[in-house]
């Protein structure tokens, strides 16, 4: 049975006191309608729904950049869940598998969870999935006749009884297509708020004496999130999970609470990563490296042996081969550093190549930009940058050559020269003494005057 995907964005999030749209707000430097979106991707889904609201055309745009054939419908005005899943008609017309009911502010539903919702599919009309919860006060609940679904009720409608039960709605669910849109035809606002809310689909479909069960999961994979505090407590267990996974694989984190991970950040084991290491998108790290602390990492490749850091930042492009070196307060930037090669203090490598075996001495800065466009600097195979050579773009250090020390380089050097470009030195004797004379008996005259 094919499947498809309706996943719920439309909600403005007041509560998170922002311009950005709810589902936006990121977790691992992901928005969140993306780790929903992943996580129903292991259904391979025909069709990818999302019904947008508040700041639809940012939200489609994410969605798209995700997944380009994902189909944008937009709910005018909110009027509940069932009326948001009724937006998505138009776009599933004509499709006749299961739909997979999501909330793209509900970031840590597992892949395993879906795919037994799926499984639950094949014997039952409609399938909820439920939890078992800590503490259920606010939660509507699910009661259960065996493996029979007979009603969700909310807990100021519930009965003693009914809130002594602890297993509760988390809102997803399975259905076929048609049949859903079919009970949400029959989903009255007869309530509080004046809302269609898709929970009142299981009540509809027990009285067509429809078959409707429950899937249990985790409670931490239907947390939603509706606050910045709940943003940061999510955060936080994503956070906790993906460090313990690093830990699981092989990997030393010397002070894990203090390193924060991407949600696709990828190391090998036998790495170690030292306190206060910052993981951005885009990064692998391959089996025993060192990245040591207070170092950056977005956009980069690092490899087996190399060590980064400590103060190190490397950015999108940066591409550290086997053995390296970045030290302390270097930045690397679409550049490649082969292997062997040193980067070791107060740099910057911007837009270049450095060749294997090559020694970057302390304050060497490529000078890439001109104003308007980058402009490349390749450095070559066993090159011996002095300390403080400036490097003007576009420029070639050829193999075996050298710079001597505060050499600013414009023109190419060729392979073994040695490349000296800086101004004559010339002392004058005493003339320290008498300068010093002067600067202090100006300062003398201006604290007088105070």
């Amino acid at each position: 049975m094919t499947t498809a995907l309706v996943i719920l964005a439309a909600g403005k999030g007041t509560r998170m006191n922002s311009d950005l749209p709810k589902v936006l707000h990121p977790i691992a430097q992901v928005p969140m309608l993306i780790h929903a979106m992943r996580a129903g991707s292991v259904l391979s889904p025909e069709h990818t729904v999302i019904v947008t609201g508040h700041g639809s055309e940012a939200v489609a745009k994410v969605a798209r950049a995700e997944d380009e054939g994902a189909q944008i419908t937009v709910q005018e005005d909110q009027l509940g869940t069932a009326h948001a899943v009724a937006q998505a008609r138009s776009a599933l017309s004509g499709f006749e598998g299961d739909v997979v009911v999501l909330y793209g502010d509900t970031p840590f539903l597992q892949p395993d969870t879906l795919e037994r919702m799926i499984e639950a599919r094949s014997g039952n009309d409609l399938v909820i999935l439920g939890f078992e919860a800590a503490d259920p006060a606010r939660y509507g609940r699910l009661v259960m006749t065996g493996d029979v679904l007979e009603r969700i009720v909310e807990f100021k409608d519930a009965s003693d009884e009914e809130r002594s039960i602890t297993f509760c709605n988390s809102g997803l669910l399975a259905c076929n297509a048609q049949l859903l849109f079919s009970l949400i035809d029959e989903v009255g606002n007869d309530n509080a708020s004046g809302e269609y809310y898709l929970t009142d689909v299981v009540e509809i479909a027990r009285r067509r004496g429809l078959n409707v069960t429950a899937v249990a999961c985790d409670e931490a994979q239907t947390l939603g999130v509706n606050s910045r505090a709940d943003l940061a407590a999510a955060d936080a267990v994503f956070q906790a999970r993906a460090r313990a996974e690093l830990l699981d694989l092989g990997v030393t984190l010397m002070a894990p609470d203090t390193v924060y991970l991407a949600a696709d950040t990828v190391v090998g084991r036998d790495t170690v990563i030292e306190p206060n290491v910052v993981f951005g998108p885009g990064v692998t790290v391959e089996s025993g490296a060192t990245i040591r602390a207070f170092s950056h990492l977005e956009g980069c490749h690092v490899s087996r042996g190399a060590v980064v850091g400590p103060y190190a930042r490397l950015r999108p492009g940066a591409e550290l081969a086997e053995n390296t070196r970045v030290g302390n307060f270097v930045e690397i930037k679409n550049a490649e550093i082969a292997e062997g090669a040193k980067v070791n203090h107060l740099s910057y490598i911007g837009d270049a190549s450095v060749g294997a075996a090559t020694n970057i001495g302390a304050g060497t800065i490529t000078c890439n930009y001109d104003g308007v466009m980058k402009h490349k600097t390749t450095i070559g195979e066993n090159v011996f940058v002095g300390s403080n050579t400036m490097l003007v773009a576009p420029v070639t250090v050829g193999d075996g050559a050298m710079t001597a020390t505060g050499t600013v380089v414009t023109r190419d050097v060729d392979p073994d020269a040695l490349a000296v470009a800086r101004a004559k030195q010339e002392n004058k004797p005493g003339y320290a003494r008498k300068l010093f004379d002067m600067l202090k008996a100006t300062k003398a005259r201006r604290d007088k005057k105070a």
